[in-house]
């Protein structure tokens, strides 16, 4: 790690770490207050994501809908309106909704086979979103003088590396230039995101092999033609087995490449002196 002490951390002149952990436990709240308290410059992977590498991809899906009603579709033929995304780092939607879900058109769903093309092209992108952090180091710090850096990660993160492989590309990347932090959530925390996602499924990023899996189960399970599933249930059917999936593949990030933090001990942060103070002490408790 490239603080290998707590006394190290808190002397360093530039504090540069990485959140990551589910979905839902603080991490873009905890960059915020970071970013809100002077000093550090808050990078947002998700964001990077949606701009920089599927901008094209969700701009393009909206035209194509858009193209179905008449008036729009004279409108954009003659250039007369202008259509994007609105992504902002705490309204992903525009993300999510293109990912999409497999399952009956008429309920929104995707093919099968088109989810999976969606899937492999956040994949691509998420592994080039992480791998462009060192570069946004630099950059906050050449031209806009930013120190401390925090690197806001997506959820999905462990299904893009393998945490096991001390070579891993992407990890390594990240791990030379930033202190990777978990924030670990509890089983009480894993009900309540489930049951969060339940009264709102969302689309989200799943490994491939994990996905397939899920998806032979699911229509196993369920004898449902693939092209009448309901998005929604599918969804909501997976996204327990995903977290559950996601947990062993967390730990062992903390483990070999980072800390662990508990989610209560983040909820309870308030301020940068706060957050320094925990970060310390999960650097002494590093085995």
């Amino acid at each position: 790690m490239i603080y290998r002490t707590g006394a190290e951390w808190r002397a360093a002149a530039a504090r540069r770490v990485l959140l990551f952990g589910m979905s839902g436990l603080g991490k873009t709240t905890l960059a915020a207050m970071l970013r809100a308290a002077g000093g550090w410059f808050h990078y947002s992977v998700d964001y990077r994501i949606g701009t920089r590498y599927m901008g094209e991809h969700i701009a393009d899906n909206f035209k194509r809908e858009a193209m179905k009603v008449p008036l729009l579709r004279e409108l954009l033929l003659s250039d007369s309106v202008y259509i994007a995304s609105n992504i902002t780092f705490e309204n992903l939607a525009p993300l999510s909704t293109y990912l999409g879900k497999p399952g009956d058109p008429l309920r929104g769903g995707l093919p099968f086979e088109e989810y999976l093309r969606r899937q492999d092209q956040h994949r691509a992108a998420e592994i080039a979103a992480l791998l462009d952090t060192p570069h946004f180091i630099d950059r906050a710090a050449d031209i806009y003088g930013y120190a401390s850096f925090v690197c806001d990660s997506g959820g999905s993160i462990c299904e893009v590396v393998d945490p096991d492989d001390p070579a891993d590309p992407v990890l390594s990347a990240l791990a030379g230039r930033l202190l990777l932090v978990w924030i670990e959530g509890s089983e009480a925390h894993t009900a309540e995101l489930v049951r969060r996602f339940d009264r709102a499924p969302k689309p989200m990023y799943y490994q491939p092999a994990f996905l397939k899996a899920a998806w032979a189960d699911y229509l196993g399970r369920t004898g449902a033609d693939a092209a009448a599933v309901d998005p929604d249930a599918f969804i909501r059917w997976t996204y327990a087995r995903a977290l559950a999936h996601r947990q062993p593949r967390y730990a062992a990030m903390a483990r070999h490449w980072g800390v662990r933090v508990r989610a209560e001990e983040v909820a309870a942060v308030r301020t940068e002196g706060d957050f320094v103070a925990l970060i310390a002490r999960a650097i002494n408790a590093k085995p």
